[in-house]
């Protein structure tokens, strides 16, 4: 995909369904489709017998009712979990999601997804080509996803492995080698910390050619803001109020 070729929306949806839904499951997907969102976004790993499924966190003390490192357990052990519980009783025994599954959901609903590469530690370079190589298979006749992660490695290895998936460098902290690290990576795009940006910034990133994906924007106000100063997509944890359709 080349850098002109940018076929994403403004507003993405964080983790499926921003905060009306536990976060990164099908029910969350299935929320956001129903507020109308075409992009989401959400996190992938491997499990210890290497199935690529959906979690934030290194630990599944947060957002399920397991404990201890996601990577250290089966698929069959991390299957029986109950990943909906925690947020309502109404989601309750709603399960880890898989990437096929969320592949299927994404075709389902026609929404666009950005894939957040989420490596448990030390596990950088196995999940980035794993995760890659999932991708192209899975969205086959769809729009291509979406890859970013903040692991430099993750990233590499999943230019290695799928180099035609666009990718996108995640940054918390400015750093001013952006340019030089995004053009090692072969990135069509840069997701910040929306904290980070200013017009000055914003400008110097599209004249390098980069396409900008921000995040958590919440507040309306700071969402227009940051589109008229070009950045390209928003993710949003209040699907709510900044929907699709937002200016």
């Amino acid at each position: 995909m080349s850098v002109e070729n940018w076929p994403y929306p403004p507003i993405v949806a964080h983790r499926g369904g921003g905060k009306l839904a536990p976060e990164n499951t099908l029910a969350a997907i299935d929320v956001g489709a129903q507020y109308g969102h075409t992009m989401i976004e959400f996190d992938a790993k491997l499990s210890d017998d290497k199935q690529v499924f959906l979690l934030h966190d290194d630990t599944l003390d947060r957002t399920s009712n397991g404990w201890g490192v996601a990577g250290d357990l089966s698929w069959s052990k991390l299957s029986q979990l109950d990943a909906g519980g925690w947020y309502s009783r109404e989601y309750e025994g709603e399960p880890l999601a898989l990437l096929r599954d969320v592949a299927d959901r994404c075709r389902q609903h026609q929404m666009m997804a950005n894939i957040e590469i989420k490596p448990t530690t030390g596990k950088e370079v196995e999940t980035g080509r794993d995760v890659a190589l999932a991708a192209r298979e899975l969205w086959q006749g769809q729009t291509a996803p979406l890859l970013s992660s903040f692991s430099y490695e993750a990233l590499e290895a999943a230019m290695q492995a799928a180099p035609e998936l666009p990718r996108g460098l995640l940054l918390d902290e400015w750093h001013e080698d952006w340019q030089a690290l995004t053009s090692a990576l072969g990135c069509v795009s840069i997701h910040l910390n929306h904290k980070l940006l200013d017009a000055e910034r914003t400008a110097q990133l599209k004249a390098a050619g980069l396409h900008i994906l921000v995040y958590t924007v919440n507040q309306p106000a700071r969402a227009r803001e940051l589109l008229n100063w070009g950045v390209d997509a928003i993710c949003t944890d209040r699907i709510d109020i900044i929907g699709p359709d937002f200016r």
